[in-house]
């Protein structure tokens, strides 16, 4: 995989899809712990069981079924709309704005897109928080896949139809290995954001990733700074 972009790789793209958790910010800011918490505190209550064992099966449910979420409605049948009420409402204000990652979107020709399993609400409390939900023209949520989370196949699918993306001319940003590889078998262009995290590497030596970065705004301005040489 490619660490550092090169404009000739990218020029054909005209729709930029962007991942939200760990991936529109970083990892190390901890914030998607507060919704791992949260999300605790939900299965703990809704099962009537102590936080310990709602621990584990929240973690069950993730592997087992792509998201807790989906595990719970699978399993029990669960409404999702007050888990996703539940554990979305967190303090953002701790979260860091991201004034380069914004002038690198602003520069960035062509359509971008939030395409994430948490919910609209959650993407754009983030987005506005990093101060970067301007750039966006549209939020793919959980909801707007019929609550099947990424890797499902049949969600990128419904996202390229719906929003009329050309998979060969659209790249796709995601923290998680193995929600790149539908995108890359569709034809899309990958960029891997790794974290410290197992489930970040999981199927990431299985040639579906294509460009790597653990710093999204210095990737982005390379790329820019290597169009602006190009075009010289």
């Amino acid at each position: 995989m490619k660490l550092i972009p090169k404009w000739a790789d990218f020029e054909h793209i005209d729709t930029w899809i962007f991942d939200l958790d760990n991936t529109l910010y970083p990892a190390h800011s901890n914030l998607f712990a507060k919704i791992d918490k949260k999300m605790g505190e939900f299965v703990s209550d809704f099962l009537g069981v102590g936080l310990s064992e709602a621990k584990t099966v929240q973690k069950k449910y993730f592997h087992e079924h792509g998201t807790t979420l989906n595990g719970l409605m699978q399993n029990h049948g669960m409404d999702p709309k007050e888990f996703l009420d539940y554990v979305h409402d967190i303090d953002v204000t701790d979260l860091a704005t991201a004034p380069q990652l914004s002038t690198a979107l602003e520069e960035l020709q062509g359509r971008k897109i939030i395409f994430t399993n948490g919910s609209h609400y959650h993407a754009t409390n983030v987005a506005s928080q990093l101060g970067i939900d301007h750039h966006f023209d549209h939020i793919f949520d959980i909801v707007a896949a019929d609550y099947r989370p990424k890797p499902d196949m049949s969600v990128y699918e419904k996202l390229v139809q719906e929003l009329e993306i050309n998979p060969k001319k659209a790249v796709l940003f995601e923290d998680m290995a193995k929600n790149l590889a539908p995108a890359r078998e569709m034809g899309m262009t990958t960029v891997w954001l790794p974290n410290e995290e197992h489930w970040s590497h999981e199927t990431a030596e299985e040639g579906h990733i294509q460009h790597s970065t653990d710093n999204l705004a210095q990737w982005l301005r390379s790329l820019l700074n290597d169009r602006a040489v190009s075009q010289v």
